[in-house]
């Protein structure tokens, strides 16, 4: 789930964009247990058939598993959100609220995005499934989103810039001919389900904080078909394209090591 960072106490390093709370190891490998909950839940996910259920039924599933897995639902920890999941279907972007009235049909791109806390630790991901099977430019967009956040967490290492992710992925995306959402970022996670540090998913590399051993980030870019503008719809809520253009949306737990970036949501 995107959102802005928080204040947050603990182990920190200080810079202009807020306290960012480092782990250590330990830490680390208790986020990956939460983050395993997830990787399960998008497994049993992939292998059922989506059309004709609806964003509810889905919701309802990933509870079930999550309080099954001794954890509970992140999202809930968030004030006004009462569901285990967002759920965005076609030109929604993010932040959809499962309902029994959206049922999906053949086609759709839905994206399920997933937080979990489990033992007091975070983590948080996203995956975009095509319902049956999807247009050939509906295929493409997915894998451009998939392929973007690869970018991105390949450049998440010790030494490098905040900057450094976002122009990754930017510049892959762009160069397909897609556009990047800028009014969602993604965010440090694992104490709390959103902390410092902000991170865009545009930028231009070597600027923004210096990157440390000891992060853990929620990268997640959210690519669009046509104008990377949105707007919110009535419900406080979702958020979908201005022209009505598909979105994908893709996102990992990721900690920042000295091996590199190792993905705990997978």
């Amino acid at each position: 789930m995107t959102a802005a960072a928080s204040p947050a106490a603990g182990r920190v390093k200080r810079s202009g964009s807020g306290k960012v709370r480092l782990k250590t190891p330990d830490d680390i490998q208790r986020i990956r247990e939460a983050g395993s909950v997830i990787a399960e839940l998008f497994r049993h996910i992939e292998r059922l058939s989506l059309v004709g259920l609806t964003t509810w039924d889905i919701d309802s599933l990933i509870e079930t598993v999550i309080l099954r897995k001794k954890g509970r639902p992140a999202f809930k920890t968030v004030p006004g959100y009462r569901f285990a999941s967002c759920i965005a279907c076609n030109h929604e972007v993010v932040h959809g609220i499962p309902s029994r009235k959206k049922k999906i049909t053949r086609g759709d791109l839905v994206k399920i995005d997933v937080g979990v806390a489990l033992n007091g630790f975070f983590a948080d991901a996203c995956r975009t499934f095509i319902a049956g099977s999807g247009s050939p430019e509906a295929q493409r967009l997915v894998e451009a989103a998939r392929t973007a956040l690869s970018r991105g967490i390949e450049a998440a290492r010790p030494g490098g810039r905040i900057g450094d992710i976002g122009h990754s992925i930017q510049a892959f995306v762009e160069d397909m001919g897609y556009s990047v959402v800028r009014t969602f970022t993604g965010h440090g996670v694992g104490f709390s389900l959103h902390e410092p540090p902000v991170v865009p998913h545009y930028g231009r590399k070597g600027t923004g904080m210096v990157l440390r051993e000891g992060m853990v980030l929620a990268i997640e870019p959210m690519i669009n078909a046509g104008r990377h503008d949105v707007r919110i719809l009535e419900d406080g809520w979702t958020a979908v394209t201005v022209d009505g253009s598909l979105s994908a949306h893709f996102e990992h737990t990721v900690a920042i090591t000295p091996e590199g970036p190792l993905i705990l949501t997978e």
